[in-house]
């Protein structure tokens, strides 16, 4: 019961984010005066239109050896790196989609630890069938830059930091061929059957084997495994919102040929506002269901304000 109400949470929130960007999707024109979605793939119109984004956060908190109201010294960074490229010249276009995050936080008394980390590549391919759909093929990678830890709470055990992720351990590639719907330049949805997701553990040390989480899906004594789609599903948007606020969230739902009941959730969002031409604050949040992870939903968010520099 516990599990299907975790499930059920997941599908309401993704529905309850949906319908709060229907309104901007339904809208048949674009918004000529937003500048960021300005120039933007349209129907019948051959552009070319690229963003980038690079910036960094520098969180910071420091207490007297007198201070009565208790708190640890800290400090932490992040950074992060965003680059789109779109291109359409008559039926044929192409998206390549990078997105790195990294961040780090050290406490006084421990060892820094990440608090942050995504890497993210995406890059398709599109053939115009009529105004709004297309066929597509693309390969995405999805990983992370360092190592993570999982740390016991009892600084005198042996195994007080037992590493349980690293670059390419685990890491996501997945390749697909299927349709896209595109009613407006900022939003679409993929849906793509027989797609092939390869998960890979490269570090053989790793092997993560407790109850609620099996090595990522990967057989013990095996780096990758290869599952086939019966379906899988990506819902894209990338918007401003409201004057210099942007919503950007990407959906992904997979289901297997071979267990076709546990289907895997992902949703990655991130509302970013900015004060001025060089300073922002950044709200992002991740929900991951996947059985292979772990029996639970899992949730990450993050809460930052820093330098951006975007052209």
């Amino acid at each position: 019961m516990n599990l299907q109400l975790q499930r059920n949470s997941f599908i309401a929130l993704t529905l309850l984010l949906a319908l709060l960007t229907f309104p901007a999707v339904s809208q048949n024109k674009v918004d000529l005066s937003n500048s960021i979605n300005a120039g933007r793939l349209q129907t019948g119109k051959d552009t070319a239109w690229h963003k980038i984004e690079f910036g960094a956060n520098l969180n910071q908190g420091s207490f007297s050896s007198n201070w009565t109201g208790g708190g640890v010294n800290s400090i932490a960074l992040g950074l992060f790196l965003n680059a789109l490229n779109e291109k359409k010249v008559g039926k044929n276009s192409w998206r390549n989609d990078f997105q790195g995050q990294y961040g780090i936080v050290r406490n006084k008394g421990q060892q820094s630890r990440k608090n942050v980390d995504r890497l993210f590549f995406d890059t398709k391919y599109n053939r115009e069938l009529r105004a709004k759909w297309s066929l597509f093929a693309n390969v995405n990678f999805l990983s992370q830059f360092g190592n993570g830890y999982e740390y016991n709470t009892n600084p005198d055990s042996l195994n007080f930091k037992k590493k349980v992720s690293g670059i390419l351990a685990p890491a996501y590639l997945t390749e697909a061929i299927g349709i896209e719907y595109r009613p407006v330049p900022y939003f679409f949805i993929d849906l793509a059957p027989g797609a092939l997701r390869q998960t890979i553990v490269i570090d053989k040390d790793l092997y993560v084997n407790t109850p609620d989480q099996k090595n990522y899906g990967v057989p013990i004594g095996k780096r990758v495994r290869t599952e086939a789609a019966l379906i899988q599903l990506v819902a894209n948007f990338d918007k401003d919102i409201a004057k210099d606020v942007n919503l950007k969230f990407r959906y992904l739902l997979f289901s297997s040929f071979k267990h076709p009941l546990n289907i895997d959730n992902r949703l990655d969002a991130q509302l970013t506002a900015k004060i001025n031409k060089y300073v922002n604050v950044n709200l992002g949040a991740i929900m991951v269901y996947d059985e292979d992870q772990s029996n639970k939903v899992q949730f990450a968010q993050a809460l930052s304000i820093g330098f951006l520099f975007a052209f």
